[in-house]
């Protein structure tokens, strides 16, 4: 769909996908194992008296986890755009610093360094219960964030930054694996099923504790709109308009790290959204302004996340897909789209 820059249009497909958003919100309260009637989960919603077992489900596992995958989207979108902004590269993504991997590690460790030391891993487990390893992603997560924050300090080339990220998701990756080696298949199958993702998992008293995390990376982001504009121009051009591009690009990392961080420790990876999806914004609005792009990044990702879930619950079926497996279907033929047409892909770049 071809759209000039024209602030009518653009308002109009804003409400079209604000339209598709609270539509395919309803569909994911309603389609699951169990089929509830449209009308009753209205009444649900709006408090009315309705059979019990419907109503649990309703508000305690169907609504969660559909303003989870809101959030998700969201939040992968976000940090995709911004990380494919700062390092000019169509196919970075919120992963790309090594920070999911870096939660990857901690769960690993809580699920499979507990056979090297039962006590102290049997003490803490006990102590954090059901938080264990939303505790684990995080302290994790938050170790490669300060060592890459640290790198970005002593680095000035952002290229240079990116490689650094992947090496720090490589090594990781690496201790993972010989973990991995090392424990038996209970612990493997654990470990394997938190990297399968899940939006289901997200209780409403870890979304207290979810939401404002990723909502103050969020608003950090919306602050940076004119500096990731100024950088599509080359970081020279954003020095000599007045934009500091060291504190730029620390503040890109805080914002990715509090809303990939936070999301990987309760979801686990969910891949591919955070890359494919600022490619489909470019593609409708064709524009490079993240003044657009960063709305309608959050609407799309928060309604492709949604119809994912959708897809995941099979309609009818007691089975669920993984989350990730499905998210990859989608996002894997949008990245290989992207790498075909790459050479419109750059020029999107520069508007």
């Amino acid at each position: 769909m071809l759209l000039n820059k024209n602030g009518r249009l653009f308002s109009l497909v804003f409400g079209i996908l604000f339209l598709l958003i609270c539509g395919v919100f309803l569909l994911d309260l309603i389609f699951g194992s169990v089929n509830i009637p449209f009308k009753k989960v209205f009444a649900i919603l709006y408090g009315a008296d309705v059979k019990n077992s419907w109503n649990y489900i309703i508000l305690n596992f169907r609504l969660p986890k559909a303003l989870t995958a809101i959030f998700v989207g969201a939040g992968l979108s976000v940090t995709g755009l911004m990380m494919q902004t700062l390092f000019r590269n169509p196919l970075a993504g919120p992963y790309v610093l090594g920070i999911s991997s870096g939660a990857s590690l901690g769960v690993a460790l809580m699920v499979m360094a507990s056979a090297l030391m039962p006590v102290a891993f049997g003490v803490i487990s006990a102590f954090l219960g059901s938080w264990a390893l939303v505790v684990a992603a995080v302290v994790g997560a938050s170790l490669v964030f300060m060592l890459v924050a640290l790198a970005s300090l002593k680095i000035s080339d952002s290229v240079s930054l990116l490689i650094i990220g992947i090496m720090f998701g490589s090594i990781t990756g690496a201790v993972v694996n010989i973990l991995q080696y090392f424990s038996d298949p209970e612990q493997i199958q654990s470990f394997i099923v938190w990297t399968f993702g899940s939006l289901a998992g997200v209780t409403w008293t870890e979304m207290k504790v979810m939401v404002p995390i990723v909502f103050s990376g969020l608003i950090i982001a919306f602050f940076l709109i004119k500096p990731l504009d100024a950088l599509l121009l080359g970081e020279n051009y954003a020095r000599g308009v007045g934009i500091s591009v060291n504190k730029t690009r620390i503040a890109v990392i805080i914002s990715t790290a509090l809303i990939a961080g936070t999301l990987t420790a309760f979801t686990g990876p969910i891949a591919f959204v955070g890359v494919a999806v600022p490619h489909i914004a470019r593609s409708i609005f064709r524009t490079a302004s993240h003044k657009v792009l960063m709305p309608a990044v959050i609407l799309i990702g928060a309604a492709i996340m949604l119809a994912c879930d959708i897809i995941s619950q099979i309609p009818g079926n007691q089975n669920t897909l993984p989350i990730n497996s499905v998210t990859a279907l989608f996002g894997g033929p949008v990245v290989i789209w992207v790498i075909m047409r790459s050479r419109n892909v750059k020029a999107s770049f520069a508007g």
